[in-house]
């Protein structure tokens, strides 16, 4: 059975010690995280930098071996070569594999995007609710 999901929820990147939110795209095939500089290294590794918000104040580098290399069109029609990556997704109490396209994602507004292969059947996502499955934070007072 599938656990229902707004169309932004918080997660957890775990293998990456990261906590951030995530927009819940079904019109996205691939999922994609947003990526300040992106290098690659002998051995099939990538060196990627994760912009954690919009102003590139918060940033973390990482390294990780290439899951596989696509031709991906975004959502303006232009396609791209990109790079993916695997990691763990934790939502909502699930606890999967993921692969995500590393990929500059400055002008929007979510640094990660869940698409249908993240998706899959673990997750249904409704789209009138925005984080149905995860606690809203309190505002500090």
């Amino acid at each position: 059975m599938s656990m229902i999901i707004g169309w932004r929820e918080r997660v957890e990147l775990p293998d990456w010690s990261l906590k951030l939110k995530a927009k819940a795209d079904t019109g996205a095939k691939s999922s994609a995280i947003d990526c300040a500089e992106i290098t690659e290294l002998p051995d099939n590794r990538v060196r990627f930098t994760v912009r954690l918000d919009r102003k590139d104040k918060k940033l973390i580098t990482l390294e990780e071996n290439i899951h596989t290399r696509k031709r991906v069109r975004s959502s303006d029609g232009k396609t791209s070569n990109r790079i993916f990556v695997s990691t763990t997704l934790r939502l909502a109490g699930i606890e999967k594999k993921i692969i995500v396209s590393l990929v500059s994602r400055k002008r929007m507004i979510h640094r990660l995007l869940l698409g249908r292969e993240a998706l899959g059947n673990d997750f249904l996502v409704n789209s009138s609710v925005d984080l149905w499955a995860t606690q809203k934070l309190k505002k500090k007072k």
